[in-house]
C-alpha cells in the first residue's frame, strides 16, 4: 500500500468513527478529533470542563464503534491501587485468583482523577505509562489499543489532589471542554428527553485503530518543519539557547522533551486528516495548544498578571514566527 493509499485509509476510518460519535454527541468537535487523535497516537487526552457535558458518553460511543472494551473510574479519594489495578483474592479452593481491575480495559474514562490520592494516581499513571500492570511481584500487560481520557473540575478544588507536572507530562493532550451553545444545549435536551435515543454503531474495528498508529509513524517531517516544532518546544524554557522573551518573564519550567515528541505526533496525526504524507508547519501550530499547555508551569509574576499558559504559548509561536521571518537574528 503506497503513501496515497495509507492516508486515504487512515482519513477514512477516522471520518467514519467520527461521524458515528457525532450522532451521540451534539457538538464538542474539537473534543471528539482530540480524543481520535489521542487513540490514533497511541496516547492519553486530558479533558478539563465542568461535570455533565458528555464526557462519559463520548468514549463510551467511541468503544461501540469501534467494538472495545469500555470501562468507567469514579476516583474518590478513599480509592486504593487496588480498586483501579485489581487484586488477587483467596477462592473456595484455598488459591489466589487475580481479579482484574477496571483498568483492564481498552477504553478508560477516568472521572476526576484528580480526587484521587497520590498512591492512587500514581498506580493509574503507571499503568498508562507502562501500559501493564504489576500485582503481587506478576506483571500482566493491557490489551491494544489502550486509551485513558481522564477528566478533572476546573472550578471545585476541594478535597481534590491536583497532579504533579511530571505526571501531568504522561498526557498527550490536555483538551479544554466548552459549556455548550445554547443552540447545542436545545439539541441535547432534544436528543435525551425524547424517544428515540441515538446509539453509535460498529463501524471499525481494534485493527483498523492499530493499522491507523503504522501509517502515522510513516508520515514524513523535514528538517525545516522539525526545527520549527523543536524551536517552539525550547521556546517555552526560561533559560538556555531558543529561550524567548515571554518564558523567561512568565515561565518556571517548559516543555519536557515528551512534548516535543507528542507535538510531532499529533501533528503527524493532522497531517493525515488533510490528506497528506508530510507534516507542515500549520500541523504543528494547530497541535501546539493542546499538546503544550498543560506542561509548562507558570510563575507567580504570571498569575499577577494574568496570563494563562494558551496566552504565553501564542507569545512563544509569534516570537518563534518573527525569528524565522528574520534569518539575520539569532
Amino acid at each position: 500500500m503506497d503513501a496515497t493509499q495509507q492516508t486515504k485509509k487512515f482519513s477514512e476510518t477516522f471520518q467514519k468513527v467520527r461521524t458515528e460519535i457525532q450522532k451521540v454527541i451534539v457538538g464538542q468537535d474539537d473534543v471528539v478529533e482530540s480524543v481520535l487523535i489521542g487513540l490514533a497516537c497511541n496516547g492519553h487526552v486530558l479533558l478539563e470542563g465542568m461535570p455533565g457535558l458528555g464526557k462519559t458518553l463520548l468514549v463510551k460511543s467511541l468503544a461501540q464503534s469501534l467494538r472495545l472494551d469500555f470501562s468507567r473510574i469514579q476516583f474518590t479519594p478513599d480509592m486504593m491501587p487496588a480498586d483501579v489495578t485489581g487484586t488477587n483474592v483467596l477462592t473456595d479452593s484455598r488459591a489466589f485468583e487475580f481479579r482484574r481491575g477496571p483498568i483492564f480495559a481498552n477504553l478508560v474514562l477516568a472521572d476526576e482523577i484528580n480526587r484521587a490520592t497520590p498512591k492512587t494516581q500514581s498506580a493509574m499513571l503507571e499503568a498508562m505509562q507502562e501500559r501493564s500492570v504489576t500485582v503481587g511481584g506478576k506483571r500482566m500487560p493491557l490489551a491494544e489499543p489502550f486509551l485513558v481520557m481522564a477528566t478533572q473540575n476546573p472550578v471545585e478544588q476541594e478535597g481534590t489532589y491536583p497532579l504533579p507536572e511530571a505526571q501531568l507530562d504522561r498526557f498527550l493532550v490536555k483538551v479544554l471542554v466548552p459549556f455548550p451553545t445554547k443552540d447545542e444545549l436545545r439539541e441535547v435536551v432534544r436528543r435525551t428527553t425524547g424517544n428515540e435515543l441515538q446509539e453509535a454503531l460498529p463501524v471499525a474495528e481494534k485493527e483498523d485503530v492499530l493499522e491507523m498508529r503504522k501509517t502515522l509513524r510513516q508520515v514524513q517531517i523535514s528538517d525545516e518543519v522539525l526545527n520549527f516544532a523543536l524551536s517552539l518546544v525550547v521556546g517555552t524554557h526560561p533559560t538556555g539557547d531558543g529561550s524567548t522573551d515571554v518564558a523567561r518573564k512568565y515561565a518556571r519550567y517548559g516543555a519536557s522533551p515528551r512534548g516535543a515528541q507528542s507535538l510531532v505526533s499529533v501533528a503527524k496525526a493532522h497531517a493525515l486528516l488533510g490528506d497528506r504524507f508530510n507534516v507542515s508547519k500549520e500541523d504543528i501550530k494547530r497541535s501546539l495548544k493542546s499538546v503544550l499547555r498543560h506542561r509548562i508551569l507558570l510563575n507567580f509574576e504570571a498569575e499577577a498578571d494574568g496570563m494563562t499558559t494558551d496566552q504565553v504559548l501564542d507569545q512563544v509561536l509569534a516570537s518563534v514566527e518573527a525569528k524565522d521571518r528574520d534569518p539575520i537574528r539569532v
